[in-house]
């Protein structure tokens, strides 16, 4: 697993497969849970404690899914100084 600041910028630099968001999703916020289509990861923080991840056609990940997780990597970042 790497650490949040290097999978923010992986995931930062453009078109990003779907299935490598995921799988920065599983290392942090656990496994998913798939209802069709959509796979739902809580996040541990109260407020919406989930991210809600479809794929794109041609197996990209939807920008503003990706603008969702580099905010809840930051947020969760930020949970991990504050201890």
């Amino acid at each position: 697993m790497k650490n949040i600041e290097e999978a923010i910028k992986e995931i930062s630099e453009g078109q990003v497969r779907f299935k490598r968001l995921v799988t920065i999703c599983e290392d942090y916020f656990g496994k998913s849970r798939i209802a069709g289509s959509h796979h739902i990861f809580k996040t541990p923080w109260p407020g919406d404690p989930r991210l809600n991840l479809q794929e794109e056609q041609g197996g990209k990940a939807k920008p503003y899914q990706v603008r969702q997780v580099i905010q809840a990597l930051l947020k969760l970042e930020e949970q991990k100084n504050e201890k």
